[in-house]
């Protein structure tokens, strides 16, 4: 089954994470064996060990209502217990946002639910996530399978409550009232804002994170989500209904909340057309009803602006049936295969890609320079080695005559590191410009200005041009960092290639700072906050409630960007010159050590056999920690395992596309 096939990449992943934490563990472990470690070395391969155990793999499922989501949810994931185990059948809805995780921290499963009156408090769901206090709690009971879905149930609740509290709680939506003669009295709103499930599943277990989220009303009215959590998804899937087809509504999910994240590397967004068995039709041959789906496939992929071969058609509740009777044919007609097919082996290879690709950037340029030390030793205990065995039988003219060449070199090699540190002073104040323009100081002041201006402003008119004013300001100081990232980057390449040209530092190379992913983030919730702006949603919504949604999600998910540039560059400014300043304090010890062993030979020509015979032994122990280090440096850079590979039918499509279908937008 594909379905195992899945379970068996995670497991791959898994496995890769604990091999490549262990070749960091033993570099970490051998740094300190040899005395060369430091505590900003140590803490940023501790971070990075801990960044792999906690790492997740995150799918969300975006789609308006009764699209068929956590249908799709039940038949992909939880299929074996033989029933729909979330709550999905006609009428029972998904209301608000539902993460299914596996807390192993926790003493027992649970569904913790957020009610939905904090929507009207300063706080975001990060900050609640922090104290299970405010959540409603119930453990399950994992020996009943009736249980499960019994408290499941508890996820889908609502409640009426009269208009003007679901307008103050940004719930209320003329739209979906337009055909009635008068406004009710009363709306439906969901109990819950946001619902977490731990739950002890294997592919869970495996650091899955599953992100269900509900219609087009609660992602516009929960920035957080279209914030933080789906551009963090490493898959979003994109649902509409053959029995639809692309709505009003669908089209404004997709144009504001999924087509976005195809220009983020990290996250693919893969295409489901669901409820295909509602075009099976008995009267037609079975060639018919294919081209009928893929006529459909074709003109949603159109509509989208997609490729026809990005279309996935699929029935979830008829893959779900087929698992729970075990129905091959079934189950490949549903398309769900070739959905599954896609999911392991393209979004968790790349997702793995990616990650691999962090650690050979931070982890393996930490381990070249350290080999490149050893070689440098290993380099100068060679030079020093031809010397003495030249200097064997020779008189003191020739050790003296040596002894002054080695000196004039150390004194011009002097005079360069005396320019080095002029250099870095240079350097310094440049990083000092940059962190004054990241400063979270004139942020703040921009945010408190944008505050006092929206809760002054009389009009709606008002309220949103100060939300424009932010973000123009927010924008602009990018600029104006991106200006000092590169005057900082030029310093520091213009003071490697100085080394390299006169000192043959050749393999030394500067890791340069970059804002780009920063200032791709601020311009995507730049076009957030216009779509927030000019929603329907925010005119009718209470003021207040407006100014404490764009407070608490956009404008502090603004100030963490610059809060996490800060970081990256104070980390950045200890560490861009240490692999130079390492490899030129080595050079400037050989040096020394190379003269101090002359003026011993010099002293007492007795001691010439034993210092060759000390670098000789010398010699051999730094090979044998080239080796350690090469196999480390090898293991980090080693390539990803080859996928999983699985026979899959992809049905209700020409032949022609069925290998193309695993591709993803």
């Amino acid at each position: 089954m594909v379905k195992e096939q899945f379970t068996e990449q995670l497991e791959a992943y898994n496995r890769w994470k604990t091999d490549i934490s262990g070749q960091i563990e033993a570099y970490r472990n051998w740094l300190e064996e040899h005395d060369m470690s430091s505590p900003e070395d140590d803490l940023r391969l501790f971070e990075t060990i801990e960044a792999l155990k906690t790492d997740q793999v995150t799918i969300a499922v975006a789609a308006e209502f009764s699209r068929g989501k956590t249908e799709l949810i039940n038949a992909i994931f939880f299929a074996d217990y033989q029933r729909r185990l979330l709550p999905s059948s006609a009428g029972r809805t998904t209301m608000c946002p539902t993460e299914l995780f596996f807390d192993e921290k926790a003493d027992a499963p649970y569904i913790r639910m957020l009610p939905i009156e904090t929507r009207l408090e300063d706080m975001s769901i990060a900050e609640y996530k922090q104290n299970p206090d405010y959540w409603t709690n119930i453990e399950l009971d994992m020996s009943s399978t009736d249980g499960l879905v019994e408290s499941f149930q508890e996820i889908v609740r609502t409640k009426d409550v009269a208009v003007d509290k679901a307008i103050r709680l940004g719930l209320y939506s003329e739209e979906q009232h337009k055909h009635k003669d008068a406004p009710p009295a009363n709306v439906e709103i969901p109990m819950w804002r946001h619902v977490l499930i731990s739950f002890p599943h294997p592919m869970l277990k495996q650091g899955l994170v599953i992100l269900d989220t509900p219609g087009l009303n609660a992602l516009g009215s929960e920035p957080e989500l279209t914030m933080d959590m789906l551009p963090s998804a490493q898959a979003v899937i994109f649902i509409l209904s053959a029995d639809t087809g692309a709505t009003k509504s669908d089209m404004e999910i997709w144009q504001q909340h999924a087509k976005i994240y195809r220009e983020n590397q990290q996250t693919g967004v893969i295409t489901v057309l669901n409820k295909i068995d509602t075009l099976w039709d008995e009267l037609q041959d079975d060639a018919k009803v294919a081209a009928n789906i893929d006529e459909q496939c074709r003109d949603t992929a159109e509509m989208l602006g997609v490729e026809r071969k990005d279309v996935y058609p699929v029935s979830a509740q008829k893959g779900l049936l087929a698992k729970i009777k075990n129905d091959v044919p079934l189950l490949e007609r549903s398309g769900l295969m070739a959905l599954e097919a896609t999911l392991s082996e393209d979004i968790l290879p790349a997702k793995q890609e990616i990650v691999r690709d962090n650690i050979v950037s931070k982890i393996g340029s930490m381990v070249k320079t350290t080999k490149n030390i050893l070689g440098e030793r290993y380099k100068g205990n060679k030079e020093q080695l031809a010397e003495l065995r030249e200097m064997s039988g020779k008189n003191a003219d020739v050790l003296m005559n040596s002894m002054k060449k080695l000196r004039a070199e150390q004194a011009v090699y002097q005079k360069d590191v005396e320019n080095f540190q002029t250099s870095r002073q240079v350097l310094k104040r440049q990083l000092i410009a940059l962190s004054e323009s990241l400063s979270l100081e004139s942020m703040d002041s921009l945010i408190g200005k944008t505050r006092e201006s929206m809760v002054d402003s009389w009009t709606t008119h008002g309220m949103k041009g100060g939300m424009k004013t932010f973000f123009d300001g927010a924008q602009e100081t990018m600029v104006q960092v991106n200006w000092q990232v590169d005057k900082a980057n030029k310093i520091v390449e213009s003071i490697y290639e100085r080394f390299r040209e006169e000192h043959g530092f050749t393999n030394v190379k500067p890791e340069l700072f970059t804002t780009s992913k920063y200032t791709r983030e601020l311009n995507q919730l730049y076009e957030r906050a216009d779509q927030f702006r000019n929603s329907p949603v925010t005119t009718m919504t209470e003021q207040s409630f407006v100014v404490k949604k764009f407070f608490v999600n956009m404008v502090s998910h603004a100030r963490n960007i610059f809060f996490r540039a800060n970081e990256d560059a104070e980390r950045w400014a200890k560490s861009a010159m240490s692999p130079l300043g390492r490899q030129i304090k080595e050079r400037k010890q050989q040096l020394e050590k190379r003269l101090s062993t002359m003026q011993k030979v010099k002293a007492s020509r007795e001691q010439l056999g034993e210092n060759i015979q000390l670098l000789e032994k010398e010699c051999a122990e730094l090979e044998q920690q080239l080796r350690t280090i090469n196999s480390i440096l090898d293991g980090v850079n080693a390539p990803l395992p080859a996928k999983v590979e699985s026979d899959h039918v992809i049905t209700g499509q020409p032949a022609g596309d069925q290998d193309s279908q695993r591709a993803t937008a």
